[in-house]
């Protein structure tokens, strides 16, 4: 028996337009075409079959069954694809936005409303990231959930993965034993697009999971420096003056940090949080890179410093977290913040990776089997 549950709304993506336009994301696809062919190409069988499906359908219950077939059919090939050992993350990212400029620009046999086509425009973001696939055997009694990142920054190098994104469809399903116990690692993929952050997208994801009881560890992934760093201490704040995928810019510095958002309202929580993570296991692993317990913090009041312990911040205002400024330290605060709402104590927190340049699919190889030891050490620990 397999144990699966929907851990994603379809009121979430709402940054998606209803107009055929394209966002700035989709517009990339053609530069990739360009200079990726390949890569982003790949599964271009799988767009044929879209472009088919879309004109043939004569209701919107045939083409929102084919689509959602298609983009769960998608995230299902490259976990596979990966785990035979392609080491590449970004043939799913470019086909994923492939599918939904399909979906702008191609018309069905019927008249479709802009929200029917903002709902299949949903439904492949959904099944792509693999969102509503976190399936754990009934006999896995140690449970965890992983989740990566797209590839960013593509306007400075269109070429660039992400070994997060890569860790999450190589240990999607991975199974392994631990102390006589199974233990399961289900992987989902998130947007680098603040506005999703914003909406609750994160809140959605792991709401059922704390609420539920439904895992057992959150790992949280990104590509950081220049080691493995364990971000003890996220932050509340924005700070970095970067643009998501979207070109978007939330006005926030290290002058000025500002607070995300949460359902139209501000997020609210403590300044500094602290992870939940089995350091010392983690830092036990053998690998390339060193493991970092990074307690490396900003505050307006202080400026830039190791933090010794949550007292130690409690009336400074963050700026930059032990994760930094951007969606990686914001990831983990969210979880974390959630965690503590619905007083959980299970072990969260986040990974940043060594940073790659462009694509190196064997130097990401090494960075996967690096974060697939760490989870499998802290999984002992548990």
């Amino acid at each position: 028996m397999i144990k699966k549950f929907i851990i994603i709304s379809l009121l979430l993506f709402s940054n998606l337009s209803i107009a055929t336009s394209l966002d700035v994301e989709e517009a990339r696809v053609k530069k990739a075409e360009n200079a990726l062919p390949k890569v982003a190409q790949r599964y271009n069988t799988f767009m044929e079959s879209l472009t088919e499906s879309v004109k043939n359908s004569t209701t919107e219950s045939q083409i929102s069954q084919s689509v959602a077939d298609l983009s769960h059919r998608l995230w299902q090939q490259a976990v596979r694809d990966v785990q035979s050992g392609s080491n590449d993350d970004r043939p799913l990212y470019w086909s994923r936005l492939t599918m939904r400029r399909a979906l702008k620009q191609l018309s069905p046999n019927f008249k479709m409303l802009p929200w029917q086509r903002e709902v299949l425009l949903r439904s492949v973001e959904t099944a792509t990231r693999g969102l509503n696939d976190v399936s754990f055997s009934e006999d896995s009694q140690i449970k965890i959930l992983l989740t990566g990142f797209d590839p960013f920054f593509l306007d400075r190098d269109i070429s660039q993965s992400n070994p997060s994104g890569l860790a999450a469809l190589a240990l999607d399903g991975h199974k392994f034993n631990v102390h006589g116990k199974q233990a399961q690692i289900e992987t989902v993929m998130i947007p680098v697009r603040f506005k999703d952050f914003d909406d609750g997208m994160i809140e959605s994801i792991l709401t059922p999971v704390y609420r539920d009881n439904l895992a057992d560890m959150v790992f949280t992934v990104s590509m950081g420096r220049s080691d493995f760093d364990l971000e003890r201490f996220p932050g509340r704040n924005r700070s970095a003056n970067a643009p998501d995928n979207l070109n978007v810019y939330t006005g926030a510095t290290k002058r000025v940090p500002k607070a995300p958002m949460l359902n139209g309202s501000t997020l609210n929580g403590n300044e500094f949080i602290e992870f939940t993570l089995p350091v010392a296991a983690m830092q036990a692993v053998k690998g390339k890179w060193k493991v970092n317990d990074n307690a490396n913090i900003s505050t307006l009041k202080k400026g830039e410093f190791i933090a010794e312990s949550l007292y130690q911040l409690r009336d400074e205002t963050s700026v930059t977290g032990s994760g930094g400024g951007y969606l990686s330290n914001e990831i983990s605060y969210r979880a974390l913040r959630l965690m503590h709402q619905y007083h959980s104590n299970i072990p969260v927190g986040h990974i940043h990776t060594p940073r790659v340049k462009g694509h190196d699919p064997m130097l990401e190889a090494a960075i996967v089997q690096q974060i697939k030891k760490m989870v499998i050490s802290a999984a002992k620990a548990y």
